[in-house]
């Protein structure tokens, strides 16, 4: 009789701790200084509310600072990513985007992660960074209206709408998007191709 309910104990307990696992993780690239505070935030709860661990990296660990006055730690740096461990990767906009628009280490991921079939997606300003990286060569793409000219130089083909996807490349225009966003990576992420 113990052993029969020893035994129900834990076939309860292993189906609650798949039913609670994580779906994956997801490598969220902020800003040193100047990052979008909802873009990140709306993001990353969207992301866990769906059962994906959400990493944070910057240009150096500590402490990151939103232009709206939020603030939150990296967890890692750009070089110790291994994009391996991620389903996807996520560049977040902002004033301080302009950090990885021509920075080798985060076009070296995007490059990466692109190659091995992850979600790619940028935020806001944050898209210049692909367009940089060779990414959007002609793939339908937003951003910040005031950039259109900067991925459209690099052969992305810009669409007005606030979030757009072209295969596993999800862009979009900035905050009020954020939402559309984060659920747009999601979809990616849980529909199979």
């Amino acid at each position: 009789m113990i052993k029969n309910i020893l035994f129900l104990i834990f076939l309860i307990f292993a189906v609650c701790s798949r039913i609670f696992a994580e779906t994956g993780r997801i490598l969220m690239v902020v800003p040193k200084n100047g990052y979008r505070d909802e873009e990140l935030f709306v993001s990353k709860e969207v992301f866990q509310d769906h059962g994906f661990k959400a990493d944070i990296a910057s240009s150096s660990l500590g402490k990151c600072s939103g232009m709206l006055g939020q603030d939150i730690y990296a967890e890692f740096t750009m070089d110790s990513i291994i994009i391996d461990d991620y389903v996807a990767v996520v560049f977040i906009g902002g004033i301080g985007a302009k950090e990885y628009w021509n920075n080798k280490k985060a076009h070296k991921i995007a490059v990466e992660a692109y190659k091995k079939g992850k979600v790619l997606a940028a935020i806001c300003t944050a898209p210049v960074t692909l367009a940089n990286a060779g990414l959007l060569k002609g793939k339908k793409s937003a951003v910040s209206e005031f950039l259109k000219d900067k991925i459209e130089r690099k052969g992305a083909i810009y669409t007005i709408r606030g979030v757009e996807a072209d295969g596993n490349i999800v862009t979009s225009s900035g905050p009020a998007s954020s939402e559309g966003f984060a659920y747009k990576v999601i979809e990616l992420l849980t529909t199979d191709p």
